[in-house]
């Protein structure tokens, strides 16, 4: 049984959720004793090469393009190399899937993970938009098998093909049932006493209406935005920081999972901006963590925090909320319980890891 994973940029996890999930789902299935080859972008030139991570056969291969257009490069140059495995090919996202035609015109069985809706970001403009918009639809037409990780996204995909190939599997996350309180010291927080925000700062994410909604009186605790901010270069990011009160802490783009767990763990209230896209993984990580949350209110964040969050829909009625029940200690209480058991039905690493092997044991 052997599983080849593209579309990432590599293992062990250090860019962002479909990461950190081929890195839990190739222990898994190294622990059930499958081969597995993952593909990892490198910066820079030179030859291709392989090293073992944890029993993993990793591939890497080096691009001395940077942005979008090295990612493209580098996914062509993956599919062209691993024509010469044999096995299941699990490609994570769809945002190059028009190289996928390869795959298709060789015979190899292709499972598509068909992520967000990319192209309906705000921060693309229309070329970008286009690219996704037609990569989407390649998808579609060249995956073997697609896996939707939401379903809204399943229904969208079956607008476009038979839904016998589509099988929805949402993202996972670990339970965490503690944290290091002594990390909070150096943020200047305290347990219980601050709200967080973990996202890419992007319109679509909400931050503005968030942070100007927390901003527009003085208040009894702190928000701590997490994310890389660059108000020089970025006109978003300035509005962002011009708008935020002496209350809202900025400690930049954090990646250490201790510390980031640590901080949703002894958060009075994780609030999930996000507009678009499937079962974002940071709001299902909340969840494992038992986070009362704050999310916009949109289908598909309803389906995932169902009854553990407040549902947001504009700046206005978040201001209202934080002057509410935000400081009502026995509505959070409740959330957090409707956290953990709607995590605990749901969103297991074991439960989701163990659906992806089953799809994968139909193709192998």
């Amino acid at each position: 049984m052997h599983v080849i994973v593209l579309g990432i940029r590599g293992i062990p996890a250090r860019h962002g959720g479909f990461e950190t999930f081929a890195e839990n789902l190739c222990e898994y299935l190294i622990n059930k004793n499958w081969q597995v080859t993952v593909y990892c972008q490198e910066d820079g030139s030179g030859r291709i090469y392989e090293t073992e991570w944890n029993g993993v056969k990793r591939i890497h291969i080096p691009v001395n393009t940077q942005g979008p257009l090295g990612t493209i490069i580098f996914d062509f140059k993956s599919v062209v190399h691993s024509l010469k495995h044999d096995g299941v090919f699990l490609t994570l996202g769809y945002n190059t899937a028009c190289f996928n035609f390869i795959h298709r015109i060789f015979r190899k069985t292709n499972v598509i993970n068909m992520d967000g809706i990319e192209w309906k970001r705000q921060k693309w403009g229309m070329i970008a938009k286009a690219w996704f918009w037609l990569n989407e639809r390649f998808g579609c037409w060249f995956g073997s098998h697609l896996i939707a990780d939401h379903p809204k996204i399943a229904e969208r995909l079956a607008t476009r093909i038979n839904s016998d190939k589509i099988t929805m599997i949402p993202y996972g996350a670990l339970h965490v049932t503690d944290g290091s309180e002594y990390i909070l010291e150096s943020f200047g927080i305290e347990k219980n006493q601050y709200s967080i925000v973990i996202a890419r700062p992007e319109p679509e994410n909400s931050f503005l209406e968030i942070v100007k909604a927390f901003s527009v009186v003085r208040r009894s605790t702190k928000l701590v935005v997490l994310g890389n901010f660059q108000p020089e270069i970025n006109t978003y990011h300035k509005l962002i920081l011009d708008a935020a009160s002496e209350d809202v802490v900025f400690p930049g783009a954090i990646y250490d999972s201790e510390t980031v767990g640590a901080l949703r763990f002894f958060s009075r209230f994780y609030i999930h901006g996000h507009q678009v896209g499937g079962t974002n993984p940071s709001l299902v990580e909340a969840m494992g963590a038992g986070c009362a949350v704050i999310a916009h209110d949109n289908n598909f964040n309803r389906w995932v925090a169902d009854d553990s969050a407040y549902y947001f829909s504009g700046e206005g009625d978040l201001a209202r909320f934080f002057d509410g029940d935000y400081l009502d200690d026995n509505f959070i209480l409740d959330k957090k319980h409707k956290s953990y058991n709607n995590f605990n039905d749901r969103f297991r690493w074991d439960f989701i890891l163990s659906q992806y092997e089953s799809l994968l044991l139909k193709y192998k």
